[in-house]
This record gives C-alpha cells, sequence and structure tokens, in this order.
C-alpha cells in the first residue's frame, strides 16, 4: 500500500482526497495530522493561496518523511474584492474554536456582510491550490497546481455535506448548494476536485515510477 500525508485534519478533505486519488493509485492510503506523530504546525504567513499549501507540503515531508500534499483554498467574493480569500477558515476572528462553530461564525458574517448587496452581484469563486511535495536524493521537489469553482453566495444556509462556506454557495450552472450535491457530483465541479485531478497524476509518477 502506498502511502500520502495530508497536512489536514479536516476529514471532508481528508476523505475527499482519498476518493479521487484512489482513481489513480488503486492501493493509496491519505494519512492525515490525526495519524502521524504530532508536530509543531507552521503558521500560515503568506498572503497567496499556494505560499501557504507550501509551507505546510513542506513542513509535512520533513516532519513524517512522507510524501505530503497540501491544500489552502477559500472563497473569493468579488463584491468584498476577493475576500475572504486566504483568511477564509479565519475570517470570523475565531482561531481557537471547534469546526462546526467556526463554520458557523465564519457562514453567519459573510451573510451579514453581503445583506445589502443584490442577487447579480453576488457572484465568487472557490479557489484552491495543492501542493505536493516528496522527498528525494537531492532534497525535496515540489509541484502546485490551481483549481477554482465558478458561482455565487446565496442568501440563507442549506445543506448537511461538505464543510466550511458549501452551505451559501450554488456552483455555477447549480441550483443546489455544494453542501447539498452528493459527493460525486461536488468532486467533479468542486475547486478541490479540479486541483485533485490535476495533482493525482503527479502522485502517481512519484509513487508508481516505471
Amino acid at each position: 500500500m502506498s502511502r500520502v500525508f495530508l497536512a489536514s485534519r479536516n476529514h471532508g478533505k481528508l476523505a475527499e482526497m482519498q476518493r479521487i486519488l484512489a482513481e489513480h493509485v488503486p492501493d493509496i492510503e491519505v494519512l492525515g495530522l490525526d495519524d502521524v506523530t504530532p508536530y509543531d504546525e507552521p503558521a500560515e504567513t503568506e498572503p497567496t493561496f499556494e505560499g501557504n499549501a507550501r509551507i505546510k507540503a513542506l513542513a509535512g515531508v520533513a516532519a513524517t518523511g512522507l510524501p505530503s500534499l497540501a491544500d489552502d483554498s477559500g472563497i473569493c467574493v468579488d463584491a468584498l474584492n476577493g475576500m475572504p480569500g486566504v483568511l477564509s477558515a479565519r475570517w470570523a476572528g475565531l482561531a481557537d474554536a471547534d469546526r462546526l462553530t467556526k463554520d458557523r461564525a465564519n457562514n453567519d458574517l459573510l451573510l451579514a456582510q453581503l445583506s445589502d448587496v443584490p442577487d447579480e452581484r453576488r457572484t465568487a469563486q472557490f479557489h484552491c491550490t495543492i501542493v505536493f511535495a516528496w522527498p528525494t536524493a537531492d532534497g525535496v521537489e515540489s509541484h502546485a497546481v490551481d483549481g477554482v469553482m465558478p458561482g455565487h453566495v446565496i442568501r440563507e444556509l442549506r445543506g448537511t455535506g461538505g464543510f466550511g462556506y458549501d452551505v451559501l454557495f450554488c456552483a455555477e450552472g447549480h441550483e443546489l448548494t455544494t453542501a447539498e450535491l452528493p459527493p460525486d457530483e461536488k468532486d467533479a465541479i468542486s475547486h478541490r476536485g479540479k486541483a485533485l485531478r490535476a495533482i493525482a497524476p503527479v502522485v502517481a509518477r512519484t509513487l508508481l515510477p516505471t
């Protein structure tokens, strides 16, 4: 069995990555932060999705010795000049709260900030950058890919699937939120799904050299 490490405790992300990578590496096992020896996780100090993802991926290799994946993702709302962007997970400022509490606070704040914005101007994009880093004889190599899912922010929270801002986002051409879509349908259109499908062949080539 091939193993890769994903620098995350988010079970939704781990399951999504496992599903998509398994299409390219059937015996792959994706380990998360709760599956490895604890280490000091680096602060996400970069102003870009790629910068933060690379920090986490390189730290993962250093701590575990495993090929490591890390993503940084968020929602970029046009009416807010692209914010929350890299601050999406920390938008409401509840750094020490549990995930469900943070998600609800972030969603409530975003809806409040857009309360006076008309429907035609509530366009937004989910953006994801994934960095894959792996140890080599000469050090560590890395590769980055991006995925984008355009759509718009609705006015209420709908759905029980997904995580984060999925409950208030409808992808372009869809009336259901990404929290209401079945996992396979979400994977097919999501920013993370697109990035994972782009990075999966790189992971496969690294883990299964010819």
